[in-house]
């Protein structure tokens, strides 16, 4: 995620992909059939996100301490972009940003059906995501 001097967010320079292949839990055949029916990972591989702006962020960034704030931003998965706001607890130190994000969503945000067979069990519409991360902080001259 970039940042003009004003601590805005430089969209066009800032985007956070996921490659969707790659999300596990703890049932190889569930995540086989949501990969292929649900996500539709042959067509559709990665997961995007593209951060437009914060709330509560503090700026400059601190150089120590937590701190929570919201990141809007627009997201695509399956080929449909929809508004998403995430809700970010980050630690600053000197060097690096570490923290947890999380949103939720629905299956129909995307365009994608629900999947409802038996070896994917009970599944509610509502989809969340955590984000654990480590982000480096650096300054352009």
């Amino acid at each position: 995620v970039h940042f003009d001097p004003d601590g805005k967010i430089i969209s066009d320079e800032s985007l956070i992909t996921v490659n969707l292949k790659s999300l596990r839990s703890d049932s190889g055949r569930r995540d086989n059939f949501v990969r292929k029916n649900t996500f539709e990972t042959n067509r559709f591989p990665t997961a995007e996100f593209r951060p437009t702006d914060t709330y509560g962020l503090p700026w400059p960034l601190p150089d120590v301490g937590e701190t929570s704030f919201k990141l809007r931003g627009d997201m695509t998965i399956h080929g449909v972009t929809t508004p998403i706001e995430w809700g970010v607890t980050a630690k600053f130190n000197d060097t690096s940003i570490t923290g947890l994000a999380d949103t939720t969503f629905t299956f129909a945000d995307f365009d994608m059906t629900k999947p409802l067979v038996a070896i994917v069990l009970s599944v509610e519409d509502n989809i969340r995501l955590k984000l654990h991360f480590t982000a480096s902080i650096s300054q352009r001259e």
